[in-house]
This record gives C-alpha cells, sequence and structure tokens, in this order.
C-alpha cells in the first residue's frame, strides 16, 4: 500500500494525486509492478524500513506492506 508521507502527517495518495496531472485515469498514482512511474525511487534506509520514492510534485511516498 502507498502512502504520503511529509513531516507530521500520512495521507493517502488518492487525496493527493487526484488533482495531479501526472496520476492515472483514476486519479491514483502510477504504480506498476513495485515502482513508481510518475516518480524516482529514493531507497530503502533498511530492511526494518519500507522503500520511499519521491514523486514529480515533490511529495515523498512510502511502500507500506
Amino acid at each position: 500500500m502507498l502512502v504520503i508521507v511529509t513531516d507530521e502527517h500520512i495521507f493517502s495518495p488518492d487525496k493527493i494525486c487526484q488533482g495531479c496531472l501526472m496520476a492515472d485515469h483514476h486519479g491514483s498514482p502510477r504504480w506498476r509492478q513495485g515502482k513508481l512511474t510518475c516518480g524516482h525511487a529514493l531507497g530503502k534506509i533498511d530492511k526494518n524500513h519500507p522503500a520511499l520514492f519521491q514523486c514529480q510534485m515533490g511529495f515523498k511516498l512510502a511502500n507500506i506492506e
């Protein structure tokens, strides 16, 4: 499950991505086979932390499993 992470909050991408021109036709991030195609990977801190991504709009996303 993808979530958008800020300094103080965690949001569902459905609330943020609705207005993004890079979102798919459902207003969701372009997430395909473990990759964010409307952004890039920031990496993983360690095996206990989720993979992080940054979208074209500058939001940080985490892949929570």
